[in-house]
């Protein structure tokens, strides 16, 4: 009989004399069966019936003549992990005892009969119980290619990763800095070997390497990020801006400003800038230089619009087309004919009677109320203002409109916010080359080690992050450089800024360009040659951009 505690109910019972209880009751059981006569556990009758092949009972003790079998420890945890390669799959080696808690129940035993007879659900298994795994079905490389398509949206982060090491990104010494920053300036042409055997001891690849995180921008202040514009106002809040509420500051801004932009489109109309950005609070605009993207001519796409300024750019005799807006065949055909502002035009009288004939010969035509010119501009105003800031609100303006479109960007006051954290802060200018005004900046750069865990054990991941705006000749540049020193293998994710992806969209073109002349007349634009040969590819991309890239065996995959 337990004793009683004060202040306990009668009910309860000491522990020790618990155990007690519990122990003489495994006692009486031990001494009416012994280990030879005890029976066999149901799971392992069905097996032997079946004629699965089982695993032995582990020993009772140490000497193995024990009367009594040792008890699972109830409180042991059981360890699920994965086993590594070199663990051997049935147990321990021979010489050595599993404690006492590490005993299987019935329940394991159900697991490993049925791992013996399907072994395909223990790879699973492990799988799911492998920590930072997600079992879900893989995306489907959308190609595969030696080169990599033409990206034209400007990325915000690049993160490679390989199996070989990063080291020779980081740092850099003071010389090969400025021999850098001199081959860019000087647009020297770096060409390396398919492999580097010892890259952090090749000086030309990470000279290469400098080089391509080199761009230029306008304005420049250091304590103010400048990329991306659209949907900025929460990271520049609290920043300090004093030009805000002063309009002589202001003003000199925008002065600088305009020289800045103007001195762009003068080096992109000799084909000395291959293309450059304009990035405001609202848009983003594209301007390209003849020659590449399949275009004979200069080409400038902003997105994302909105009708008013679609408007204000009519009303300056721009004319533009909405390439991804679908039209009617009878559309098209006056599309052809006649510019965007004449097809927006109110449907004419005549036009209206005709394309309502069909109720006259029908005699309905005074029981059917037919719509008057207003109502069809309202539906079309609708259809207008329902894609206003998408992807399909894209504007094409090319040739000659490109010179009267940064005539209207310089006057528009609609281009600078007039409220909140970007008040009176003029766009950014991005471009891969030097021009009047500009602030040479670069990408930042930082390699990582870590173990990650794998069905096998640990094993070592290099990572190398690009954080800043990615222009396309500096990707171009990066897969270049890691295809040699990588050795043609690795993998990359791209973080894109979502309203620059439509900028891959392929323009209606008049005729197949030369390639040879068009690299003949941008040679001295900065690029290099394998750069400049993607950049005048058709794009084919569409509204989408790359999301992953992977090389294996120096070719590419990629989904966008």
């Amino acid at each position: 009989m337990a004793l009683s505690v004060p202040g306990y109910s009668p009910s309860f019972k000491r522990p020790p004399e618990t155990l007690r209880l519990r122990r003489k009751r495994g006692r009486s059981l031990g001494v009416a069966s012994s280990p030879e006569e005890r029976p066999e556990p149901t799971t392992r009758r069905a097996a032997l019936a079946a004629g699965l092949p089982l695993r032995p009972f582990p020993a009772a003790g140490r000497g193995g003549g024990g009367p009594a079998a040792a008890r699972r420890n109830p409180f042991a945890r059981l360890d699920n992990r994965p086993r590594a390669a070199a663990e051997p799959p049935d147990g321990p080696p021979r010489g050595q005892r599993e404690a006492p808690g590490s005993f299987l129940d019935s329940n394991q035993e159900n697991d490993l009969l049925w791992e013996e007879k399907f072994p395909e659900r223990t790879a699973i298994t492990e799988l799911l119980q492998t920590p930072h795994v997600s079992v879900s079905e893989p995306d489907i490389p959308s190609s595969e290619s030696t080169e990599l398509p033409v990206d034209w949206s400007i990325k915000t982060r690049l993160l490679f990763t390989s199996s070989q090491p990063f080291t020779w990104a980081d740092h850099v010494k003071a010389q090969e800095e400025a021999q850098g920053v001199i081959q860019h300036c000087r647009a020297t042409e770096v060409t390396l070997p398919q492999s580097i055997q010892d890259p952090k001891l090749c000086t030309e690849l990470r000279c290469a390497f400098q080089q391509s995180l080199i761009y230029w921008l306008h304005p420049a202040f250091s304590w103010l990020p400048l990329f991306p514009r659209i949907g900025a106002d929460r990271r520049m809040a609290g920043k300090t801006n004093p030009w805000s509420n002063d309009e002589t500051l202001q003003h000199n801004l925008m002065s600088d400003w305009s020289v800045s932009f103007t001195s762009l489109y003068n080096l992109l109309k000799t084909r000395l800038c291959p293309f450059f950005y304009v990035c405001t609070y609202q848009f983003t605009v594209l301007f390209r230089a003849a020659g590449l993207a399949g275009n004979d001519v200069i080409t400038a796409l902003v997105s994302p619009t909105t009708r008013g300024i679609r408007e204000a750019m009519k009303n300056e005799g721009i004319e533009f087309s909405l390439p991804l807006i679908k039209e009617n065949c009878h559309e098209k055909k006056k599309a052809s004919e006649t510019s965007l502002g004449h097809e927006e035009q109110a449907v004419s009288d005549e036009d209206e009677e005709e394309s309502f004939s069909w109720l006259e010969e029908m005699g309905v035509q005074d029981r059917i109320k037919k719509p008057d010119v207003l109502s069809i501009k309202l539906r079309k105003e609708k259809h207008e203002i329902q894609m206003d800031h998408r992807p399909e609100s894209v504007v094409l303006v090319k040739g000659l409109n490109t010179f009267t479109l940064l005539n209207f960007l310089i006057n528009s006051k609609s281009l600078i916010a007039t409220s909140g954290p970007q008040a009176g802060l003029p766009p950014t200018l991005l471009s891969p080359v030097a021009f009047r005004g500009a602030t040479m900046q670069m990408l930042k750069a930082r390699s990582v080690n870590v173990k990650t865990q794998a069905l096998s054990g640990y094993k070592d991941q290099f990572s190398l992050e690009i954080t800043g705006p990615v222009m396309p000749h500096s990707l171009h540049s990066m897969t270049m450089l890691l295809r040699s020193s990588q050795s043609g293998s690795f993998s990359a994710g791209l973080y894109t800024h979502e309203p620059t992806a439509v900028f891959n969209m392929c323009p209606p073109m008049d005729e197949v360009l030369d390639k040879e002349a068009v690299h003949e007349e941008l040679a001295n634009c900065g690029l290099h040659p394998k750069t400049l040969n993607q950049l005048s590819q058709t794009p084919t991309l569409g509204k989408s951009s790359l999301r992953h890239v992977e090389m294996s065996d120096y070719i590419y995959s990629w989904r966008s």
